[in-house]
């Protein structure tokens, strides 16, 4: 690949060495490159494949991590470096587009300008450049919205385990976001299915959201190198937006994990001793490198929505653990809760958010969403109790808790817009305002006489009172 920097630098050239897979060493007899200098390195029938400098051997000798296929690749075979840092274009070009790692179109229109570009490795903006938590960026997933909440400026994180809908409530929010944006949606595949990709490409053409998304693809049958920088390469790219053109950049990774795995395959190509779980040592350095560049600042807001895989549904893996750190705003997807037929799967006990707080969402919708903790919590206590002895066991108290539960964890589910083909019923989109008054009505017994059938897949309570207005009460 041909390096697009427009710079007046000393090149300097040099032989490989050694090939191993994806690592490249390379002699140079003027100079070192610097660390995370990008190489170009000569193939067979005269292409070049993009290196990335990782370390220095001695003095004369870098150990480089290629981004491409080595196929074809000799010892002996000419490298190239004028010691600037693998880069990615920017700008309002990009909005939608859809490029790979190296900025080259993946959706077969024309190639892209290279006027203004970035490096991929940067460091987070200043912490007095930086700004805290803003106001609450609703979801219309009920849900999500009530136990949730999602900010302005904040980091977000969908957990859960194969197959329990994070990529479907990523499309969700998604699709009820950017239909209200205001500012540019920047799309991070990591380690993307070819499938995935196709379909949210489709999706936001279909929608007509594509004019204010750029997507930045690094597919699944990439190599580790490109797949643990693609990342970083979509970050660069919303950084621009939120600095340069000082819009309000809603940044979304599919999936955050494979970053993780990424890193991982390339530590055990260099030969480091693998840490726990056999993770790479340097594994919170990692992600700290990816999620400290999330955020807001001074020239506008930068909101962050990532899915995350939790291995073997395993909440204490390491990956997982330090991904908690950084996030404002935790939801938690359930293998449990998906096996009863309740979408989206969120665990609203395990689920959590630092805007959750009277300050932010106002002491109504706390309250409301405590005492909504506090009755499935005493639902979850009570549910081996049932199983083994029948609900007509339970005092009145207790039977009157668990009718209450279930209808609002069947309120709770809802209809998506993205699996309207699937399911055959009309997506729905909540205000929150709307959410906090059906639960409020729920737990104060006002739709104690509803059948709990009444309340799954609808959107508010509203939509019960025009079906059957003798039964319903609103409030």
């Amino acid at each position: 690949m041909r390096n697009h920097v427009q710079k007046s630098v000393r090149t300097m050239c040099g032989k490989v060495t050694a090939v191993r897979g994806t690592v490249i060493d390379a002699w140079f007899s003027d100079g070192l490159p610097s660390i995370d200098s990008a190489l170009q390195c000569s193939l067979d029938g005269g292409s070049n494949v993009t290196a990335v400098v990782h370390s220095h051997l001695g003095n004369s000798s870098v150990r480089a991590i290629a981004t491409g296929s080595t196929r074809g690749m000799q010892r002996g075979a000419n490298v190239c470096c004028d010691g600037t840092p693998l880069r990615v274009p920017v700008g309002m070009q990009l909005v939608g587009r859809v490029i790979d790692l190296h900025g080259q179109p993946l959706d077969g229109r024309g190639e892209l300008s290279w006027d203004e570009s970035l490096p991929l490795y940067r460091s987070p903006p200043p912490p007095s450049f930086c700004r805290g938590l803003g106001d609450v960026y609703p979801t219309g997933i009920k849900v999500i919205d009530l136990f949730c909440p999602f900010t302005h400026g904040g980091r977000v994180a969908v957990f859960g385990g194969a197959g329990v809908g994070k990529t479907v409530v990523l499309t969700e929010f998604i699709h009820n976001a950017v239909a209200n944006l205001d500012g540019i949606a920047v799309f991070a595949g990591i380690g993307e299915r070819s499938r995935e990709g196709l379909e949210l490409w489709q999706e936001l053409q279909e929608r007509g959201f594509m004019d204010r998304t750029a997507m930045v693809f690094g597919q699944m049958k990439e190599p580790p190198g490109a797949r643990f920088l693609v990342g970083l390469a979509a970050l660069s790219v919303a950084e621009h937006f939120r600095d340069v053109e000082k819009k309000n950049v809603l940044f979304l990774v599919d999936n955050a994990y494979r970053h993780v795995q990424a890193g991982m395959e390339v530590s055990g190509l260099l030969g480091r001793l693998p840490s726990r779980v056999g993770y790479q040592p340097t594994l919170a350095a990692d992600i700290a490198a990816l999620e400290e560049r999330i955020t807001a600042t001074q020239n506008g807001d930068m909101v962050s929505v990532q899915a995350i895989y939790v291995p073997a549904d395993d909440y204490a893996d390491p990956a997982i653990t330090h991904a908690f750190w950084h996030m404002d705003s935790s939801l938690v997807l359930s293998r449990d809760v998906a096996a009863e037929g309740l979408y989206p799967a969120v665990d609203p006990l395990s689920s959590s958010s630092k805007a959750l707080d009277p300050t932010i969402v106002g002491q109504r919708h706390y309250d409301v969403a405590q005492a909504s903790r506090r009755t499935l919590g005493r639902y979850e206590e009570l549910k081996d109790l049932i199983s083994m002895l029948g609900i007509d066991e339970l005092s009145a108290e207790d039977r009157q808790t668990v009718g209450r539960a279930r209808r609002l964890r069947n309120f709770l589910t809802q209809p998506f817009f993205v699996a309207e083909t699937f399911t055959g019923m009309s997506g729905r989109n909540v205000p929150i305002e709307e959410t906090v008054e059906g639960v409020d009505a729920i737990l104060s017994g006002k739709c104690d006489e509803l059948d709990e059938e009444q309340l799954f897949m609808i959107g508010s309570l509203d939509e019960i009172a025009a079906s059957s207005p003798r039964k319903a009460t609103t409030p």
